[in-house]
């Protein structure tokens, strides 16, 4: 299996620190709002993973941070609290905000089917393993304090840049418009550990802490969470392809600072959802969630099946003609699972089904190639097997994909089925049935004349038939 690791920026082979065992750490929401479809992109193509990974026989551990406290308006640890601020916008306290906001983001990764991860936890109730460390690294002398705030000191690593070969010089540091720099900073690319109240004496959620009463920075959440729950060394770290500056580079700062070791081997980041105008936000265009996709008609699962039917390391373009088309197909490729349910299922033949399960593996294995697993799909829907290979194939290769397909064929053949037996039952159309039923019969006696006096009573009526091979097929105009 190789995977494209940002941290070498090439594709490796995927070999876990403990075999058949893999620790995967996901950057959680920020509930301070709902998460938008740009968002959930990142979490379905993480979910993905998680799923293959499982279904090649590991066995995952994955954990998941909810930052309810912490996170600035400005990356460069600057700015308001992404929660205070979604606070003030609805009146409401910042824990009622983040309870709100967490299970809205759960509610909308059920829709997508996308797993819970195994651990999830709050920013907010690890306060005391935040301080631990950050007390490790100030004895270590990779932190120190200014102005009432713990910062992490950058020049005291050999490398700081370890996503891209930047130039310090041209990387600016996230100051916001709006936003002022952070004077008590020995350099520009220093970070908060620890806030006190001498910073934001508004700030709502605030504990005791051996420099003052204040609260955690953001980037000091996943990595103490991360170590936590699943050791020194992790696998694989999953997040958008924003994060991975400065958030995901400020964790491997502080978290190899504090450990003294490489801390994790492959970092997985799925890069962004655009619309036509640009990346999508939730302070531009259109605040595209689950929810409004659902209010115009569309299918959540649809959206996941636009997912991934690109790759998750290119920039993938949101429009709604793009959700038609995604629509029109995935309804198709329904359909086209009813008529094999339809069809003598026959016996599962298993060379067959290794062989077609083999191509499936094969375009996951390739870095998570989700568009050539679901040609694989499609491959696997016009194969010359049986009904029952290619159903089992189809439910094999869903507990991956996640569209439920089978699932939702089998509720279109029920209402198609049930619509059948409820016109057959309609005396209007057991007329038009007895009546075909005669001029077909008329047809096999010769009698012409008494065949075209049916077919043209009943075009007087607006019922036009249609001769087929199967027999002939009626509709009203």
């Amino acid at each position: 299996m190789q995977i494209y690791n940002s941290l070498t920026r090439k594709k490796d082979e995927f070999v876990p620190n403990e075999p058949g065992k893999v620790s995967m750490y996901t950057c959680g929401p920020t509930v301070y709002h709902f998460a938008h479809i740009g968002n959930l992109r990142s979490y379905i193509m993480e979910d993905i993973l998680e799923k293959y990974l499982r279904y090649a026989g590991y066995d995952v551990t994955r954990v998941m941070n909810i930052t309810d406290v912490g996170h600035l308006t400005s990356d460069a640890d600057e700015g308001e609290d992404k929660m205070l601020k979604g606070a003030k916008r609805e009146k409401k306290t910042v824990m009622d905000i983040a309870k709100f906001y967490t299970d809205a983001f759960f509610a909308d990764c059920a829709k997508l089917n996308i797993k819970t991860p195994d651990v999830v936890v709050p920013a907010t109730s690890y306060i005391d393993e935040f301080i631990k460390v950050i007390e490790a690294l100030i004895e270590k002398g990779y932190a120190y304090e200014a102005g009432g705030n713990i910062y992490f000191d950058t020049s005291k690593l050999e490398k700081y840049y370890v996503f891209n070969d930047f130039k310090e010089e041209d990387l600016a540091v996230g100051v916001r418009e709006g936003v002022e720099g952070d004077s008590n900073k020995k350099n520009k690319t220093d970070f908060v550990l620890w806030f006190t109240k001498s910073k934001f004496d508004d700030q709502e959620l605030k504990w005791d802490s051996p420099w003052g009463i204040g609260y955690p920075g953001w980037h000091i959440e996943c990595s103490c969470i991360s170590m936590k729950n699943l050791g020194e060394s992790l696998d694989i770290h999953c997040g958008g392809i924003d994060n991975a500056f400065p958030h995901h580079t400020n964790e491997i700062a502080q978290s190899e600072a504090y450990l003294g070791h490489k801390w994790c081997n492959y970092w997985f980041h799925v890069h962004h959802l655009n619309t036509n105008s640009g990346k999508m936000s939730k302070s531009t265009g259109e605040f595209l969630t689950v929810s409004l996709l659902e209010e115009k008609g569309y299918n959540p699962l649809v959206y996941r099946f636009f997912c991934l039917q690109s790759h998750y390391r290119k920039a993938l373009v949101f429009s709604y003609e793009n959700l038609d088309n995604a629509t029109v197909a995935f309804n198709k490729l329904l359909a086209r699972i009813v008529a094999i349910l339809k069809e003598d299922k026959g016996e599962v033949d298993s060379a067959e089904f290794d062989r077609w399960k083999a191509k499936f593996c094969e375009a996951l294995d390739n870095d998570m190639n989700t568009s050539l697993a679901v040609t694989a799909l499609y491959d696997v829907l016009k194969a010359n097997a049986s009904a029952a290979t290619k159903i089992a194939l189809i439910e094999d290769f869903d507990k991956v994909l996640s569209l439920n397909l089978v699932a939702q064929a089998k509720k279109l053949l029920e209402a198609e089925n049930s619509a059948a037996e409820e016109k057959s039952n309609d005396p209007f159309v057991q007329e038009i049935e007895a009546l075909i039923a005669e001029r077909q019969q008329a047809k096999k006696d010769k009698n012409y004349a008494r065949a075209d006096e049916i077919r043209d009573g009943l075009k007087a009526r607006g019922i036009i038939l249609e001769d087929t091979p199967t027999g002939a097929k009626w509709k009203q105009i």
